[in-house]
């Protein structure tokens, strides 16, 4: 009996396996082959060894990335139920950790690439606020929030506090309170006096209004260099430090290029940023 030929379609599939095979271009069926090639591929890291790993802290003019800070230990402070009867005032944390508080005021909202580098280094940073700012900066202020910023008390008018009577100190610090939490959804913990001046009314008002700590700061970073409360001396464990704010065209560089001066001297003192609000 003749045998039957191939049907056509048949045939030239067969044809293209032979060629295949013969090529060596045969893609692999085995199941177990194809399944280490994609594990091999979940493993590849994501990022790229070399120099476009370090952009983000090269951009910010820093030699290194910051190193992480240490998690914060439990406090009774942070964890009570109710704030102190006397709110402590302070301008550093006494702290074994190796850590310095970076705090700004108003006139951070005048600098957009600041948002950036609080993103870019993962910067636990806090904000002291005043309504009279905030209002016209919602946005601003809103992005440095959605970024980690801390946003904090620093009363409704920035009027100072010492020796003003009772009622009128409260008003200043409970109102602020209020409007934080009506604009952000925050009820802030800290409070720092506008121009740092305070009284025991203060002390007695700030408690009323549930404050934690009355925040002052230890140095002053300006436009070109750090200015010491206490005499000259170098960043140490624990230090609050207050990175003014100034125009850009007449009281020097913005807030993000006196930050990265700022880190910088942290840096070489062997200390890395940690969040206030962890520690109060």
């Amino acid at each position: 009996m003749r045998p039957r030929p191939w049907p056509r379609r048949t045939a030239a599939a067969l044809l293209a396996a032979a060629v295949l095979l013969l090529t060596g271009c045969a893609p692999s069926v085995d199941p177990i082959e194809r399944l280490g090639r994609k594990a091999a591929q979940r493993v590849r890291p994501e990022t790229p060894a070399g120099p476009a790993a370090d952009r983000p802290y090269r951009r910010w003019g820093l030699t290194a990335p910051l190193p992480a800070p240490p998690a914060p230990r439990a406090r009774p402070l942070r964890h009570a139920a109710r704030p102190p009867a006397r709110p402590p005032v302070v301008d550093r944390v006494r702290t074994t950790d190796r850590v310095v508080f970076l705090t700004y005021g108003d006139g951070a909202e005048r600098d957009p690439r600041l948002a950036d580098m609080v993103r870019e280094l993962r910067l636990p940073v806090t904000l002291f606020l005043t309504d009279r700012v905030v209002g016209p900066g919602y946005g601003r202020f809103a992005r440095l929030l959605s970024v980690g910023a801390g946003l904090q008390n620093h009363t409704l008018d920035h009027t100072a506090l010492r020796d003003l009577p009772y009622a009128g100190q409260r008003a200043e610090i409970c109102g602020q309170r209020d409007k934080l939490h009506a604009r952000f959804g925050v009820r802030p913990r800290l409070l720092r006096p506008p121009y740092g001046l305070w009284d025991a009314t203060t002390v007695r008002a700030a408690a009323d209004c549930q404050v934690r700590a009355l925040v002052l700061w230890r140095a002053v970073m300006t436009d070109t260099r750090l200015r010491y409360a206490h005499g000259p001396h170098a960043l140490r464990p624990g230090d609050i430090v207050l990175v003014a704010a100034g125009d850009d065209d007449v009281d020097g560089p913005p807030l993000h290029t006196r930050t990265a001066r700022l880190l910088r001297a942290v840096q070489r003192e062997g200390l890395t940023v940690g969040r206030l609000e962890d520690y109060l």
